[in-house]
């Protein structure tokens, strides 16, 4: 399989590198186009065209693809209407991702156990939770997908009963077929990615397939207070398992403050470092994944206690002359705000805005009761002040968060939750939202020294 055929890779990028590493290899001829010519790391590019990777860069020529592919393979980046996409399939030419290719390499004959992750929030926080239980708990376990790590890049690791642990995003899952996790997890469903996915109807179907090859033998876990997701396991084929932060049901539940398994104590809530009730959800999802895999109560309590979460979603930076600083960069939509603003009770002195898409921040509304400032920024700072000014809260318009932060500072006092909690991507002054991470976090470790 994936042997001695034409292959077009289409945007290069880190998964793209390893599918043409792997591909080449494998006997293909290999072309990869990327309509970036100037943003690629030079020594990869060099690596695979000494290999015999052909490389296309700084457009899509009209005339590249034809009838002598075999496939197509997207970065998960890659419009779903792009032209050579449209084109492939007018031709039959199959387009499927990193993560089908990879999928379909699985030796299938060293019982490999594969556990899907998606969601429209929380998906990296119960990824990341899964794969250290394990890893605590002594499982030969790997971290793959759309947390960082392309799956087709330990294939050859694989040993004998392994497990993969794999975040799948709908950009991922828009072009998977055979795909079959064991476990499949569903954190939740909201309105999202509408830019790429076109509708929210669209966006839903394609979350759901992460099902679709699933069988009667396998497991679907899902959030029992979220009614899209629900709606998603309704009709499929495995054994849903649920999880609830509202009602003791037979499954993972909250229960006299603390995390129950079918009626068994696994962990008091305070014994969590993670904050917040989403995080309680993602963990509730963890913990039923794991548990079908054998892991024990004190490798997750043990991974509790010290887990704080992961970079750039509402993580904790530091604590400077009694403010606390938390960077939830990651937070590109409103949803995930939401969820961030509802997860502290002190006052909070909030960063909002960025790129410029229409996002409506009266959706906020309802939670902002404990914002005390705004810091407007980005493309959209404009709307964020008149949102700010309708909703009573003292709102400062600043285009670039170095200038906000100057101010988020001054106005702060001891007891003050410093947020950058933006609900905008941040395309219009970063090429990726995890920069203005970084650029949030610096300026609070300054503060420090």
């Amino acid at each position: 399989m994936f042997e001695n055929n034409k292959v077009l890779i289409l945007g290069f990028a880190r998964s793209g590198y390893e599918v043409a590493k792997l591909l080449i290899t494998r006997g293909n001829a290999v072309i990869v186009n990327d309509v970036k010519e100037d943003k690629h790391d030079l020594t990869k590019i060099k690596e695979l065209r000494d290999l015999g990777v052909e490389f296309i860069l700084g457009s899509h020529p009209d005339d590249l693809l034809d009838n002598s592919f075999q496939y197509l393979i997207k970065n998960p980046g890659v419009p779903i209407d792009h032209k050579y996409v449209l084109k492939a399939k007018e031709l039959g030419i199959e387009v499927i991702n990193e993560t089908e290719m990879a999928y379909r390499l699985i030796p299938k004959d060293k019982n490999i156990k594969l556990i899907g992750i998606t969601g429209t929030n929380g998906k990296t926080t119960t990824t990341t939770l899964i794969y250290n239980f394990m890893k605590e708990d002594g499982k030969r376990v790997h971290l793959a997908g759309n947390i960082g790590y392309p799956l087709c890049s330990f294939l050859d690791k694989l040993e004998e009963n392994d497990i993969i642990v794999d975040e799948i995003s709908c950009q991922q899952l828009e072009n998977v077929k055979e795909y079959h996790p064991h476990i499949a997890v569903l954190t939740n469903i909201s309105e999202a990615h509408l830019e790429f996915m076109k509708t929210y109807e669209h966006y839903k179907e394609v979350k759901s397939r992460i099902f679709n090859n699933q069988t009667s033998d396998d497991i679907a876990i899902t959030n029992m207070e979220n009614e899209e997701a629900l709606t998603l396991v309704k009709d499929i084929k495995s054994k849903v398992k649920y999880f609830s932060s509202k009602n003791p049901i037979n499954g993972a539940y909250i229960q006299d403050k603390a995390i129950y398994y079918y009626d068994e104590k696994i962990v008091d809530l305070d014994q969590i470092k993670l904050i917040g009730n989403h995080n309680y959800e993602n963990i509730m999802a963890a913990i039923l994944a794991v548990k079908e895999i054998g892991v024990s109560n004190e490798a997750i309590r043990k991974v509790l206690k010290d887990f704080g979460g992961v970079e750039h979603r509402l993580e904790f930076v530091c604590e400077v002359g009694g403010r606390k600083f938390y960077n939830d960069t990651e937070a590109t939509n409103i949803k995930c705000c939401q969820i961030a603003l509802s997860s502290f009770q002190q006052p909070i002195i909030l960063f909002l805005g960025g790129y410029e898409r229409g996002q409506d921040f009266n959706e906020l509304s309802d939670y902002v009761k404990n914002v005390k400032a705004i810091m407007a920024i980005g493309t959209c700072r404009k709307r964020v002040k008149e949102f700010g000014d309708k909703m009573g809260i003292p709102t400062y318009q600043y285009e670039f968060l170095k200038d906000a932060f100057k101010t988020a500072w001054s106005i702060s006092k001891d007891g003050d939750i410093i947020l950058l909690s933006p609900a905008s991507a941040s395309w219009d002054q970063y090429k990726e939202c995890e920069e203005r991470g970084a650029e949030f976090k610096k300026y609070a470790y300054e503060l420090e020294k």
